[in-house]
């Protein structure tokens, strides 16, 4: 009985680890924190092994685990935490091959930071982690139809913090998912 749960264990962390780490890696401040989120992920996942799903839904369910220590690993960070959308600009800029594009991946990166940390949360599971409604709605423990709503929405007030910052707004990508 221990054999195949750490022979299972063993194939899902496999299968699994390196779209938690990605997961993680965005949405952390370091990749400290990110090994700390992905550490205590699979470390929930080895403890309630007969929860884990079955088959590809491991990974959804691993999400929705990583998203809860996440919002832990926030909460117990908050008072270390200074994100100041600055450092954001900064970071775009430094990725950006020209003065234009500088200037509006600072502008995307003010308006993302403008948006509620829920509208962050979808519009990154559609973007960064490319998942489809029906995921979304397996990581948040919603139905299809809220999540639906809740990234129309999500990307409405995207779209309308970009059009404010004088960002061009392509609308294949905030329609895709």
């Amino acid at each position: 009985m221990d054999d195949d749960r750490r022979t299972r264990f063993e194939a899902v962390y496999q299968q699994t680890y390196e779209h938690i780490l990605g997961y993680a890696m965005r949405r952390c401040d370091s990749p400290e924190d990110a090994a700390d989120v992905v550490a205590e992920t699979f470390a929930i996942a080895w403890r309630r092994m007969d929860a884990l799903p079955p088959g590809g839904a491991s990974r959804l369910w691993l999400y929705g685990v990583a998203r809860n220590v996440l919002a832990n690993h926030r909460r117990g960070q908050a008072r270390h935490r200074n994100h100041s959308m600055e450092l954001d600009a900064d970071l775009a800029d430094l990725y950006a091959h020209s003065p234009e594009t500088s200037v509006e991946l600072g502008a995307i990166a003010r308006a993302f930071e403008q948006l509620s940390e829920e509208d962050r949360e979808l519009i990154s599971l559609v973007a960064w982690e490319g998942l489809d409604r029906a995921q979304i709605a397996t990581v948040l423990g919603c139905s299809r139809n809220a999540v639906r709503i809740r990234l129309h929405r999500a990307r409405k007030r995207f779209s309308r913090a970009l059009a404010a910052a004088g960002v061009t707004v392509n609308y294949l990508i905030m329609e895709s998912a």
